[in-house]
């Protein structure tokens, strides 16, 4: 958002009325968010800046920051006293929001733009493929961002420069495939390029004599400015960028790191836990987990300890397939046995649909096992499960069950589009991502799998384990590698002793938690949150407790921050007539609950 716009929206805020100004002044951070970084305006189908990409110069990161600590200081004029008690949750969600992001610009976040996980080299493919595409207008819009690109790539680069000379980079072991990311968007034949993708799968609705017309336009770009442009930034990271990249792993050996990463902890966990308290958390969780699954081995009547099985399924042909659409085919019928059951736990199901692809070629091979991208009923898109279909002798079937809950339903696709369609809150709650209640609903979603139907072989069951031992063991590995001196090989190895996921996947993960500290320890710390109050509601509520009010209270108000969902949860148990205990039971088979209180 440019200064005059946002100067001009501060000066015209209400300066009376509590709740007047509240509306404005989450109007105008709706507006801010999307008119500043105008990708996100893409997903959500906000209109007006199809043509932009978010300014990553120094001075427009610089012009941000100012913003919103302007936002910030106008939201502390504002008299919560005045507030309705709906209006107070939205105030206090927008000051948390705002107060969070400016207590994390003490720390130079935007010299670190790229690493092998996410930057533009997996932002701009994605986002020229959500864009609309039917009409001649819509293709000129992704050719006018095309056309930028060459500025954005130098801006990235900027900041990566001014990263290396501060000794603040990835580390870099995980930039390896980086370069190959790259030039994977630039082929010679522009047919095969992701970035113009869209060009050779035209409308009807567009005349062939236009479709002629943006199409060599695109291949003009690509050819002239676009193929140089990446091939240079390609030659830069290979070149410079990379040999001179920090080769410590410890995100708290950079400067001011233990409070940097401290920081990152709250910011994705949304509680007060230290790294060191998450630390002891995922070693109960580990050593609770690792019980049931020997259990599970016992129940098979595998002859051989923990490790023997998990050879057994890291390797034996019978859990894995030989064909890519059989993979896809498999998950999708998943998908489709779910749907039929979820009216038995959800009273709200969403509209908007989901489908199921394959994880784009150019980052499949450093990709995680699957992820979700939402879709939006503004922009007409559904959403999409992506699965990685790469190297599939490390994508075994027992995981398939536990993965389609986590990704699609009623994991994120549920939750998430659920929250889009709530058009009794507002926009700026509605598009909301918390870390925390996201990934831990995604995560306690899994444990919703045998109410499902799913979890029947004993295989799929060590399965759901695997996937729950997996974000038990983030929680052990992400803070023994970031603040107790942990190496990358020792966290491989206990990854590797605990669970039965693919080695290619064990070190994909290891590598996304270097680039990424923080982010994986969100997923177990919200499930146990919800799990735990999920056991307060049904000791409250005993017989009276209903599953599907539960999770429609739970999920009816958005994404929210941990301790807001605790307080608001704790509001729905008593008006459904149900006490909150002064000593509540943790939740059932959750260890480690009591350090989340």
């Amino acid at each position: 958002m440019d200064h005059k716009a946002f100067e001009k929206a501060m000066d015209a805020l209400p300066k009376k009325g509590a709740s007047e100004k509240l509306e404005a002044l989450q109007d105008l951070r709706y507006r801010w968010i999307m008119e500043s970084y105008p990708e996100n305006a893409t997903y959500r189908g906000y209109p007006g800046v199809e043509k932009n990409w978010t300014d990553q110069s120094v001075k427009g990161i610089e012009r941000r920051k100012g913003q919103t600590r302007k936002l910030l200081a106008a939201s502390r004029q504002l008299n919560e006293d005045k507030l309705s008690d709906a209006e107070k949750l939205d105030y206090q969600l927008l000051y948390q929001d705002l107060l969070l992001q400016v207590r994390g610009y003490q720390f130079p976040d935007h010299l670190l733009p790229v690493n092998h996980m996410s930057g533009i080299q997996r932002s701009v493919p994605a986002v020229l493929n959500a864009m609309p595409k039917r009409t001649a207008a819509d293709y000129e819009n992704i050719l006018a961002r095309l056309d930028k690109l060459p500025g954005l790539i130098e801006q990235n680069k900027i900041l990566m420069e001014k990263g290396l000379a501060q000794g603040l980079t990835p580390p870099q072991i995980t930039l390896r495939d980086l370069p190959g990311q790259i030039r994977a968007l630039i082929p010679a034949d522009p047919t095969q390029s992701p970035l113009l993708k869209s060009f050779y799968d035209m409308p009807a609705a567009i005349s062939a004599s236009n479709q002629n017309r943006l199409r060599a336009r695109a291949e003009n770009i690509y050819k002239k400015t676009l193929i140089p442009n990446w091939q240079s930034f390609a030659e830069y990271v290979e070149r410079d960028y990379i040999p001179s990249a920090n080769t410590e792993t410890a995100f708290t050996k950079n400067e001011d790191g233990i409070r940097w990463y401290a920081y990152k902890v709250r910011e994705e966990t949304t509680t007060d836990l230290s790294p060191e308290e998450i630390h002891r958390i995922g070693l109960e969780e580990v050593r609770r987990i690792r019980g049931e699954m020997d259990a599970i081995i016992k129940k098979t009547g595998f002859d051989g300890d923990f490790k023997a099985f998990t050879d057994f399924l890291r390797n034996d042909p019978q859990f894995y397939y030989d064909d890519k659409e059989e993979l896809l085919k498999n998950y999708r019928d998943i998908a489709k046995r779910i749907d039929g059951e979820l009216p038995a736990l959800f009273g709200t199901l969403p509209r908007l649909p989901y489908g199921v692809k394959p994880i784009p070629s150019y980052s499949e091979k450093s990709q995680t096992t699957a992820y979700y991208q939402p879709g939006s009923s503004e922009a007409g898109r559904a959403g999409v499960f992506f699965a990685n279909t790469y190297n599939l002798k490390s994508r075994p079937t027992w995981e398939m069950e536990a993965l389609t809950v986590h990704e699609a339903m009623p994991g994120h696709h549920l939750q998430i589009a659920l929250a889009q369609e709530q058009n009794e809150i507002h926009p700026l709650r509605r598009n909301k991502f918390y870390t925390g209640f996201v990934e831990g609903w995604g995560l306690y979603s899994e444990s919703l799998g045998y109410d499902l139907g799913l979890y029947k072989d004993p295989y799929n069951e060590f399965g759901a384990l695997t996937y729950d031992m997996w974000r038990a063991v983030r929680l052990v590995v992400d803070t023994g590698m970031h603040q107790l001196g942990w190496s990358r090989d020792e966290a491989i190895q206990y990854f590797m002793d605990n669970s039965a996921k693919p080695e290619h996947d064990v070190v994909v993960e290891i590598d996304r938690y270097l680039v990424w500290p923080g982010q994986a320890l969100a997923y177990k710390v919200g499930q146990l949150k919800i799990k735990e109050v999920r056991a307060r509601a049904e000791e409250a509520l005993g017989n009276n407790f209903d599953i599907r009010q539960f999770h429609d209270a739970l999920l009816g108000a958005g994404a929210l921050p941990l301790n807001v969902l605790e307080s608001r949860m704790n509001s729905w148990i008593e008006s459904q007539g149900g006490e909150i205990s002064q000593s509540v039971p943790p939740a059932p088979e959750s260890a480690g609950q009591a350090a989340l209180n």
